[in-house]
């Protein structure tokens, strides 16, 4: 499968608690990376809270959305695993599991109240854990002599790439990550400001994120 360009998802775990007529909703959000990572996340909550009343949840995993699953976990069909599916797929989410809890209050929702509940439960831990954005990058490895250092560095850092650490030998070298699509035009902005000097070579490809 083709590898998409960019995609969102979580940037950490989020955690948080809202309280609705007297029931108790803690959310969970987790970035998990296949299913068995987030059938895991979803076994661990449940495990914590062994004596909610329910642990309802939803993952949308893979980086084009492919596997999507949620459980109702006993609240009335479609108002509680489908609500928190349908919160990730409207953010547009990928590799994000979450896990609403619920410890019954003593009051009655309704359909249409349980349906706002994990809804404004889910947003909620979905705030928490925030988003970035994933985009496909390239490694260029870049080697110059020590008179072209300060103009170089300062050009690509003002360009707006990600650049690792130099490295030192007999030259200077940087790691300069390009997103994909753009080596081209790097190769071109680099050409011109060195004045062809200097070698570049192509190197892997991979996810940076930034925030969403």
């Amino acid at each position: 499968m083709t590898q998409p360009l960019r995609y969102r998802t979580v940037k950490q775990y989020g955690e948080t608690e809202i309280v609705i007529q007297k029931s108790r909703f803690i959310a969970y959000a987790s970035r998990v990376e296949s299913e068995e990572e987030a059938a895991s996340f979803v076994q661990e909550i449940s495990r914590r809270h062994w004596d909610a009343t329910h642990n309802c949840y939803a993952w949308v995993v893979g980086r084009g959305g492919e596997m999507q699953r949620s459980s109702d976990d006993g609240e009335p069909a479609g108002t509680a695993g489908r609500p928190i599916l349908e919160v990730i797929r409207a953010r547009q989410l990928v590799d994000t599991a979450v896990v609403v809890t619920r410890y019954f209050g003593g009051i009655k929702l309704g359909a249409g109240g349980l349906v706002r509940a994990y809804s404004q439960s889910a947003s909620a831990g979905l705030d928490a854990a925030g988003t970035v954005i994933r985009q496909l990058h390239r490694a260029m490895e870049i080697t110059l002599d020590y008179s072209w250092m300060g103009k170089v560095e300062h050009a690509l850092r003002t360009s707006g790439y990600d650049i690792d650490p130099p490295r030192f030998t007999d030259k200077v070298s940087w790691t300069v990550w390009i997103p994909a699509g753009e080596e081209k035009a790097f190769l071109e902005h680099f050409a011109e400001i060195t004045g062809g000097q200097g070698t570049v070579k192509e190197g892997g490809m991979a996810y940076r994120e930034r925030e969403s």
